[in-house]
């Protein structure tokens, strides 16, 4: 399905990022990898040929711009953005987040996707096939008690895609944000954890209570399922897909 594609995708060391980048490679892909851990090294391993680990620092203008070239000159061009990297940012009620944290968030989380958007952008346009595709959540379009920093920074992301739709379609790139719902993985049991804290309940029924109570399936997702849609968008089939905010979470969110 995506033979010939160069892909980029930021946080690829684990979760969500690794997912997203073996699924793509899976489909013909050749993908760079994109993070500041090793992990990309595991990442690039188990996809084997057709990867290049490029350790990236996505707050850092220079290290962005050093890491999307690396990647145009070793497979000779862009085609799929994937803007995975971010930080789940602390629980706690709004008086009580640092303006550390609230940065430290905004920066990772929008500052980085912009800056990917920026260095990627001249090359996606040359693309027959351009696409960015950014994860965003479904937190970015319902209340989440004690996550401001997460949230806010997540309704960033969709107006950041919806307006980059506009600016790059006359090129024909789309560009979409993907909001996945809890997605099983260390990420989200430590943010339940959190949460049982905060409500003083055990971890089940802050599961239940925070994520799963109000999805249709009543179950987390995973991260198959939101590799999966991010192929879908990337390929032939979601060439007329653009400005879309989509749903990957059970059914808990409707809009």
């Amino acid at each position: 399905m995506l033979d010939g594609v160069t892909a980029f995708v930021t946080g690829g060391s684990q979760g969500i990022g690794r997912e997203i980048a073996v699924t793509l490679a899976e489909e013909g892909a050749n993908v760079a990898v994109a993070a500041r851990s090793d992990g990309i090294y595991e990442t690039a391993e188990e996809i084997g040929e057709g990867a290049l680990p490029v350790e990236t620092d996505v707050t850092d203008e220079e290290s962005v711009a050093s890491s999307i070239d690396a990647t145009v000159e070793e497979f000779g061009g862009l085609d799929c953005l994937v803007n995975n990297s971010g930080i789940a940012g602390p629980t706690a009620p709004v008086e009580e987040v640092s303006v550390e944290d609230w940065q430290q968030t905004m920066d990772v989380n929008v500052m980085g996707m912009f800056l990917t958007a920026k260095y990627a952008a001249e090359h996606l346009r040359d693309s027959d096939r351009g696409s960015v595709v950014n994860i965003s959540s479904i937190s970015g379009k319902r209340p989440l008690p004690n996550r401001t920093p997460y949230t806010a920074s997540k309704m960033a992301v969709i107006g950041l895609t919806r307006t980059l739709a506009f600016e790059l379609g006359d090129d024909d790139v789309t560009v979409n944000a993907i909001c996945p719902g809890a997605t099983k993985g260390p990420r989200i049991e430590s943010v339940i954890e959190k949460q049982a804290e905060k409500l003083d309940v055990s971890y089940e029924e802050a599961k239940r209570r925070v994520f799963t109570e109000d999805a249709a399936l009543g179950e987390l997702v995973t991260a198959t399922d939101v590799a999966n849609q991010v192929v879908y968008l990337a390929s032939e089939r979601g060439q007329h897909v653009t400005a879309q905010d989509v749903n990957v979470d059970g059914g808990s969110v409707w809009y």
